[in-house]
């Protein structure tokens, strides 16, 4: 058994060395701070103002501890390598499960320390650089570019399988290096919830949904579409829908940094859309609508059609609400909605990254895995193989919705983005600025936080 694990290490050795060789230096870009008011979560980290199971690009999380956290759990007694890994409460057991079978056949005792989903990003960015971290880190796509910025992700093979993951899922944890620092295993996107009760077919365009709400409201019915007052992750396929961007991208695709499109044509044309649904009085500009108000409109039936993603489908089936899921409408284009992808890094301290790499290839990356996964917390798989045979039509919906996804932008600057995207959001809402004053006054805080003024 101990034969076979050196053997493997060896040409995964060999491997690393070929890669090194073969792709030089390269600089990683320098960290930007995130504005104290935009903490950021991924679409695969869903809203936490919906009481989402991840969290949300509402408001900053950025810690600056000065300490590593104590150690939650004390590594397995017992003779060999140990190999930590920091997950959350959902995939933990999974991981609990095959480590016995990883020990078995390498010799290798796996630690499993399970954390707030929530907890992962910030711990590791204080224990890493101390030896203290995990060597294998359970997360969010769009937590590369901080966590490359600071040196802490090591670069990541898919192995042999690596034509079953999900071309989108890969994308979205290949940063701007075209290097990957990341295995996929689920991804996650928003999609048009309505009620079958008052909508008989989901509306094709954005102009359908104002005037279907205007309808409704006329009926009787307390909203129509409704949406979180201030919140730009459930706004964004809205101002796709119009032609609107957050970032372009560069020649070779790489999302850039110096085009922000926040003042952009199309973005103020959804603005425009979001202004004239406040000022004919078909969205409340008092409500100060959160996440949970959204959703518990939606099960009682205050609202008809909503934007909102997987996480949300527990509570509507408990609360027998009829519902459908369909595509995101359409503005001047097609609506695309985010894509969010979890899956497991590689820290760049640790002294067992030949194990690491050893583990999700082997581990990770098999049918078994997967399914444990999807059983245990069912969301888009980017397992593909795995994701052809879901059944659940709940499911299949949203992944059709987000079939022509964008991945969150995974570079540090979508940090100094969500706090005046949803001020604009907010000015509008409240009638105190036009749409062309709202996004001038957020492209200038956008573009001067990127340039650390």
């Amino acid at each position: 058994m101990r034969k076979k694990l050196w053997l493997t290490l060896a040409a995964l050795l060999v491997a690393v060395l070929v890669l090194a060789a073969c792709s030089g230096s390269q600089t990683a870009p320098e960290a930007t701070e995130a504005p104290a008011a935009a903490e950021e979560a991924a679409p695969t980290e869903a809203p936490a103002e919906e009481a989402a199971p991840t969290e949300a690009p509402a408001a900053a999380e950025e810690a600056t501890p000065t300490e590593a956290p104590a150690e939650e759990a004390a590594a397995p007694a017992g003779e060999g390598p140990v190999l930590t890994i920091w997950a959350d409460d959902v995939s933990a057991p999974v991981l609990e499960k095959i480590g016995a079978a990883f020990t078995e056949q390498h010799g290798v005792t796996l630690n499993v320390v399970q954390k707030g989903f929530g907890d992962l990003r910030n711990d590791f960015i204080v224990a890493a650089p101390t030896g203290e971290g995990p060597d294998i880190l359970l997360g969010a796509h769009d937590w590369l570019g901080e966590l490359i910025a600071s040196g802490l992700l090591a670069e990541v093979s898919l192995g042999d399988n690596a034509d079953q993951f999900a071309p989108n899922a890969v994308d979205a944890f290949t940063y701007t290096d075209g290097k990957l620092y990341g295995m996929p295993y689920a991804t996650e996107n928003v999609a048009f919830f309505y009620n079958t009760d008052l909508v008989s077919e989901p509306p094709a365009t954005f102009d359908e949904v104002k005037s279907l709400s205007q309808e409704l409201i006329d009926g009787g019915n307390k909203f129509g579409y409704l949406i979180q007052t201030t919140d730009p992750y459930h706004f964004y396929p809205v101002m796709t829908a119009f032609g609107g961007y957050v970032f372009g991208k560069t020649e070779d695709g790489a999302w850039n940094p110096e085009d922000v499109g926040m003042n952009s044509e199309g973005t103020m044309a959804a603005f425009e859309w979001l202004d004239g649904m406040y000022t004919d009085g078909l969205l409340d500009p008092d409500g100060n609508i959160d996440g949970g108000l959204l959703l518990s409109a939606f099960q009682n039936g205050d609202a008809a059609m909503v934007i909102t993603g997987p996480w949300a489908l527990s509570g509507f089936r408990a609360a027998e609400v009829p519902y459908a899921i369909a595509n995101i409408p359409e503005g001047t284009e097609p609506g695309r909605p985010f894509l969010g992808a979890r899956g497991y890094m590689i820290n760049a301290f640790s002294e067992n990254q030949l194990l690491a790499q050893t583990f999700l290839q082997d581990f990770i990356a098999t049918d078994e895995t997967m399914q444990a996964f999807y059983d245990l917390d069912p969301r888009p798989s980017a397992w593909m193989a795995l994701a052809d045979t879901i059944d659940d039509p709940d499911i299949v919906a949203i992944m059709k919705a987000g079939a022509n996804a964008d991945p969150m932008p995974n570079i540090p600057e979508m940090n100094s983005v969500w706090s005046a995207w949803g001020d604009a959001m907010t000015l509008i809402s409240t009638q105190k600025q036009d749409p062309q004053e709202a996004l001038d006054n957020a492209q200038a805080q956008i573009e001067a936080a990127i340039a650390g003024e």
